[in-house]
Parts: C-alpha cells; structure tokens; sequence
C-alpha cells in the first residue's frame, strides 16, 4: 500500500469504515508487534498485547485528527500497552551476550551446565541494562538484536533514517558496554567491602 492509499484508508477508518480499518491493521500489525517486543515484560503473551492495542484502535482511532497522526497515535497506544503489562523482567537472550562481544569465540553453544548457567544469568544481566536505556537508544537495539531486524526495518518501524538508526545503534552498545562495566566495579566493591568486614570480625 502506498502513501496516499495508506492515508486515505487511515481517513475511512477514522470515518467509521470497518473494511478499512481491518486493512489498515493488517498492514500495521507487524511493525506494532516489533514496537510491542521492544517494550514488553518478559511474561506478557505478544498476541495478547496484539489484540489489546486493535482493540485500542477499534475503540479510539475516531480520536485522531488527522490521518498523519495515525502512525505516532499507534506506536504510543502499542508503548501504553507494553508498559501496562506488569513489571517488567528479565529475557534470557544469546544475542544480547553478542550486543557487547561475550560471546563464546568458537560460535558454538557451551557444554557445560555451569557454563550455560553463567551464560544466562549473564544475558539476562545484559537484558537488564538494555531495559534501562533511554527509549531512543534501548527500542533500535532491542529491535536489532531480539527481532534480528535490519538497520532499514528499524528505521521504517520507528520513522527515522537509517543513518540515524546506525548511530543510535553504535551509541547505545558504547552505553551499555559502559554501564555493565560500572555494574561490574560496583560488584567487585561490595565483595571487597564484604571480605574486608568479614576479616575485622
């Protein structure tokens, strides 16, 4: 669908036209649901929240002014619904072992169960960090890592040029590369604080 086909469709829909308002979710769905992974607590169903955001929109897209508005209407109705979905935990995901080069150097998964248990508490830790980035960093890379998008299908997701994605991208690893790193050493300080009152005793 091109622009001004998509524009219009979003004109019926706001008019109360149901035919298009069905053809406008199908042709929104799957850049909502990456919004929707981007967000989401670790629990949360994604076509749960799928149907929770059409619903959104049956309900409320008569609310929109404007057919150009649609699309940031949308994302913030998908963003609400993510949030809404209780608190928010950790995603035990190999690719964020890779987002910050931890991975194993011959590509092949560990054998040893200890070794598959320090794996994931790790990327959960890293999953954890990346949660903490603000928005405009954290949905490009959790995009990029967790949906294996390309710089190109983030950038039509979040209607941004791919050169700012690829920046955003770079700046966001260099954050959570320096955050772990601070983690870390915050870590290793309780542990020596800890010994050092353990020998005082």
């Amino acid at each position: 669908m091109n622009g001004s086909a998509f524009d219009a469709a979003i004109e019926s829909a706001i008019a109360g036209d149901r035919d298009a308002l069905n053809h406008l979710w199908h042709q929104s769905r799957r850049w909502v649901a990456a919004i929707l992974l981007a967000h989401k607590p670790r629990e949360a169903d994604l076509e749960d929240l799928l149907q929770v955001v059409a619903m959104q929109v049956c309900r409320n897209i008569s609310t929109i002014n404007e057919p150009r508005a649609f699309k940031s209407w949308l994302r913030t109705v998908a963003v609400n619904a993510a949030r809404e979905e209780g608190r928010k935990t950790t995603r035990r995901k190999k690719s964020m072992l890779r987002l910050v080069g931890m991975e194993h150097a011959n590509g092949r998964q560990p054998e040893s169960a200890d070794t598959i248990a320090a794996d994931s508490d790790e990327s959960k830790r890293i999953y954890q960090a990346a949660m903490s980035l603000p928005a405009g960093y954290r949905e490009p890379i959790l995009l990029r890592c967790v949906r294996s998008m390309s710089y190109q299908q983030i950038g039509e997701v979040l209607e941004l040029p791919t050169t700012t994605i690829e920046t955003r991208i770079a700046r966001g690893r260099r954050m959570l590369k320096e955050l772990l790193a601070q983690q870390s050493t915050q870590a290793e300080q309780r542990v020596e604080a800890q010994q050092t009152a353990g020998g005082a005793r």
